[in-house]
């Protein structure tokens, strides 16, 4: 589970539209650049990154950001109550 993995193939990082109209909904984002919030957490030293199964998880904050560990699409992100 080398995270080191994730963080050297940020700049894969992306997801769909509909991704991004979820993750928007889900965190209530004003900002247009999902993808972009969701790399700033995935790079920022606080966050707890595991992997499970085929995802990456990025736990940050009250945010947990799912990604796909194969290629690396921002599947959905969710506000931990």
């Amino acid at each position: 589970m080398d995270i080191e993995m994730l963080l050297s193939n940020i700049d894969k990082l992306h997801t769909t539209e509909m991704g991004i109209d979820r993750i928007k909904k889900n965190l209530k984002l004003d900002n247009d650049n999902v993808v972009q919030y969701c790399r700033d957490k995935v790079l920022d030293k606080d966050s707890i990154i595991y992997k499970q199964g085929k995802n990456w998880y990025c736990k940050n904050d009250n945010i947990i950001i799912t990604i796909n560990s194969y290629s690396y699409t921002i599947i959905t992100a969710h506000i931990k109550m």
